[in-house]
């Protein structure tokens, strides 16, 4: 074949467009699968490719070039999102989340953090075409050489054997549970169209079906009929804060003998600490985190709780404080808009929120005032409000140590050895030494103003602050000296949960595993509040040693702990994986695939449960 024909070749732009995209394709898997598997793309994306192509063969002639330049640009915007997402998320990104887009201008420095310039190679192409597109003569030429339909029967053939192809990648791996499997073995491009096509939903449990007796079944719990600790601090406040992206690995954490979080090692050494606790957030992250501690109900199985859920009155902690005689509020310094937190607080039933136009502008890191202005405005309105006479419940949510945690060069309070400076975990932990500096801070106000002995407080982390696929080779030799084995998935979920207050036994470190929705249950327990008839999916963790918890959205579908190991599913039971908990170097008993089934039962009536409460 000569030179000639061979470029006369490539300038087709179905052949162009094809090379283009599958370079890309390649990217994408890269990134998302960790392995470049050539036939696997071919065989995967592109019969999706060449579908649309063909619809572009049928149908165009005076525009073909441009139409396969839409095509390219929006392919590329599926590959890069598809990158983009699991670097964040480590999930593969749907049209669910096109609900985010909002979010994200408010989070672009997270964004850019997590984007390898080579990223930006996939509009490479684009731009130049749309450059050539309007000035080249040459191109120009191009596009009029190009107008001539190419033979139907061959764009039949073509189009009905991709058709096939993509449905025999589609139709036998509808069934797999694990979310990233299920692309991988449909190809990303048929996996995004399957999500958009699917008309599949998991039935409702009728509401009459669900009581807490079923769940406590299904758990495998029995509830004592005399709980241990029961209204140990009955009539107390009860002060619930959130500290963002707190892993439980920096409690009691020193690098080069320098204790990275002093304050709050202090509280947890001295005080009840469950170093077996996770985080059950999805998409919402934060948001996510507020809505499953104050409802002890699972985040839904697409989109975050603050988009599906806030039509709902839930049943829920603050309502549950309040029908018990006591104030409830909630406060943030952000605004209230994002994540609809002012639908979801509506939701949940608190009585007053405090956002940025309660705490101002001053002192502004990432998204709003400082975690400092945060904890010494929240005091002040703690103590206006222990002065009307009646106990409140309050859930303050930090947030200076925010993704991607390069605070303000005046609030460094240590130094970092040359070993961290400039890394993704060194600005970790700088930013969640600021954070225990101002928790500091915040422990002295509630004492000097005779909150601390009158109050349940609750400290806990919203969720991870370094997922496995945000880190490069630097960051991850980095977490295996802290933690002395290669840093796992366990490692990622495992968030700490500190409890102190007058009556509660101090300076325990607690074994049983638990999560954010045993919060609610436990807290209810020492204030003497009974949740018999509260639905519940959580457990008091004082008076449980087995636990079933499962996981979405950071795990796939289908995931769980229990009080041995954490279970990854795959395309089910068979062929999932089995991890240690974190600091634990055996999965000891392990799972089984009756839990497995359980916990897919748990997620469902929690599911049912929810989207049968009445509209607001």
């Amino acid at each position: 074949m000569s030179r000639e024909s061979i470029a006369h070749f490539l300038k087709k732009p179905f052949v162009l467009f094809t090379i283009i995209l599958l370079l890309k394709g390649y990217l994408a898997w890269a990134v998302t699968f960790g392995d470049w598997l050539p036939w696997k793309v071919l065989i995967t994306e592109l019969p999706f490719i060449w579908l649309l192509f063909c619809l572009i063969e049928w149908f165009s002639s005076k525009r073909k070039l441009m139409n396969y330049t839409i095509v390219n640009l929006i392919l590329t915007g599926v590959f890069f999102a598809v990158i983009m997402y699991f670097k964040y998320y480590g999930v593969i990104v749907t049209y669910h989340a096109l609900a985010q887009v909002g979010q994200v201008t408010e989070v672009k420095s997270s964004v850019f953090s997590l984007m390898d310039p080579y990223y930006l190679l996939v509009f490479a192409d684009i731009i130049l075409l749309f450059v050539l597109l309007f000035k080249s003569r040459r191109v120009k030429s191009w596009r009029i050489s190009i107008k001539q339909k190419t033979r139907k029967s061959i764009v039949s053939v073509v189009f009905m054997l991709c058709l096939v192809i993509c449905l025999f990648n589609i139709l036998p791996n509808r069934a797999s549970m694990n979310e990233i499997k299920k692309a991988q073995q449909m190809g990303i491009l048929n996996y995004e169209a399957y999500t958009i096509l699917s008309l599949k939903k998991e039935p409702l449990v009728p509401l009459k079906d669900i009581t807490q007796a079923s769940i406590d079944k299904l758990k495998g719990i029995t509830v004592p009929e005399t709980p241990k600790y029961f209204g140990n601090a009955k009539g107390k406040n009860l002060i619930i804060v959130q500290l963002e992206s707190f892993q439980n690995f920096l409690i009691n954490l020193k690098i080069d003998g320098k204790e990275i979080t002093p304050n709050i090692n202090k509280l947890a050494n001295e005080n009840l600490y469950f170093s077996n606790f996770n985080q059950q957030v999805g998409q919402g992250n934060t948001s996510d985190a507020e809505f499953v501690v104050n409802t002890s109900f699972y985040i839904p199985p697409d989109g975050a709780a603050t988009q599906k859920y806030v039509d709902k009155k839930l049943p829920s902690l603050p309502r549950l404080m309040e029908a018990n005689g006591y104030n409830t509020l909630t406060l943030h310094t952000n605004n209230v808009h994002f994540w609809n937190r002012g639908e979801l607080y509506s939701s949940l039933g608190f009585q007053h929120y405090y956002d940025q136009t309660f705490f101002g502008t001053d002192d502004m890191v990432f998204f709003g005032a400082s975690d400092e202005v945060l904890y010494e405005k929240s005091t002040d309105k703690l103590q206006e409000l222990d002065q009307e006479g009646k106990p409140f419940y309050a859930q303050i949510i930090s947030m200076s140590a925010h993704h991607p945690f390069t605070i303000p060069a005046n609030k460094y309070k240590m130094d970092l050895p040359e070993r961290y400076q400039g890394t993704f975990v060194g600005d970790y932990i700088r930013a969640q030494n600021y954070a225990d500096y101002a928790f500091g801070q915040l422990m002295d106000e509630l004492k000097q103003k005779g909150l601390w002995d009158d109050s349940l407080i609750v400290v806990y982390g919203d969720h991870m602050g370094l997922p496995i696929y945000s880190l490069d080779h630097d960051d991850k030799k980095l977490m295996e000296e802290i933690y002395g084995h290669e840093y796992s998935y366990t490692d990622m979920l495992n968030i700490p949960l500190i409890i102190t207050g007058s009556g509660i036994s101090h300076e325990q470190i607690r074994e049983e595993v638990g999560a954010q929705s045993d919060i609610m249950p436990t807290v209810a327990n020492l204030l003497g509040i009974s949740m018999k008839d509260h639905i519940h999916f959580g457990q008091d963790l004082l008076n449980q040693t087995y636990n079933l918890l499962p996981e979405r959205y950071y795990l796939p579908t289908g995931s769980f702990l229990n009080d041995n190991a954490m279970f990854m599913s795959g395309s089910g039971y068979e062929d999932g994986t089995q991890y240690p908990l974190s600091g634990k170097s055996s999965i000891g008993q392990g799972t089984t695939k009756e839990e497995y089934d359980r916990a897919l039962k748990l997620l469902q009536l929690s599911d049912s449960y929810v989207n049968q409460q009445p509209k607001k």
